[in-house]
């Protein structure tokens, strides 16, 4: 029998797993700490188009959270507490983004909402709109990607809290939609603010979907990631910096889920 390790509660043969799924999952982030070009910073970062890159990747990511919310909260009610038929093959449906190459997501977003889409045919000849390589595609790529973590997150809380609250309300005359804002929100209160956060990083950060659906065309559609990718190309250390900011935001959003909301929501984060 292996005992564990004194001083840690570590049973011996995980430690050395355990030490190089780390350094497996640290050493490049360090490596881009060490080779970034501290000197140049300020020059980087107000070279131009990264500050329109950067402008575009936080309004889309907040847009693209504001509408995963408005659709997101009421799919997973509908996921952990309705009756209806199917819940288990619309929950797969739902979390195929999650799975989904994001190239692959780009081109079924073409596939519907591009000029001879499903339903983009209809949009171009009854308004004359077109909605790819626009910045509404930015926002749309970025939701339908983005948007399984928040629905996850809210579903997980949903099935955590206790339901006995809710048929209180019932009882003394309040009707679902009520119980609902009154009850029920409050409650998942926190596994909504932990899934928002980490819809609206995982938007951030999106760029399979974006650079398919909506192109990288600087002031319009170039978010962050995809201004990375460009600059990887022609000036390496604009790369490096530009890689610095979005470790800097997503370092944050981890921290502020570990500090106010991840460990007291019981949501799941897959």
């Amino acid at each position: 029998m292996t005992r564990p390790r004194e001083g840690t509660g570590i049973p011996t043969p995980l430690l050395v797993p355990a030490g190089l799924g780390i350094a497996f999952l640290v050493l490049p982030v360090v490596g881009l700490l060490v080779r970034a070009p501290w000197s140049d910073l300020a020059p980087q970062l107000t070279a131009p188009g990264v500050g329109d890159a950067l402008r575009l990747s936080l309004l889309s990511a907040t847009v693209a959270t504001l509408l995963s919310l408005l659709m997101g909260v009421p799919l997973a009610w509908v996921l952990a507490r309705s009756r209806i038929r199917g819940r288990s093959v619309l929950r797969a449906l739902v979390t195929v983004p999650l799975v989904l190459p994001p190239v692959v997501g780009g081109v079924a977003l073409f596939l519907v909402l591009g000029r001879q889409g499903l339903l983009g045919r209809w949009l171009f000849e009854q308004f004359d709109i077109t909605i790819p390589f626009t910045t509404t595609a930015v926002v749309i790529a970025e939701t339908f990607v983005a948007m399984p973590f928040l629905v996850i997150s809210v579903e997980g809380a949903l099935r955590a809290a206790d339901a006995r609250f809710e048929d209180v309300a019932a009882t003394l005359g309040a009707d679902r939609w009520t119980t609902f804002r009154r009850v029920t929100l409050p409650l998942v209160a926190p596994g909504v603010a932990a899934g928002a956060v980490l819809c609206w990083a995982r938007a951030l950060g999106e760029f399979g979907a974006t650079i398919t659906f909506a192109g990288n065309f600087p002031g319009t559609t170039q978010t962050m990631p995809l201004a990375v990718y460009l600059a990887l190309q022609r000036d390496p250390e604009a790369a490096l910096v530009l890689s610095l900011v979005l470790l800097a935001v997503s370092l944050a959003t981890l921290l502020l889920l570990r500090d106010r909301w991840l460990g007291r929501s019981g949501a799941p984060v897959a």
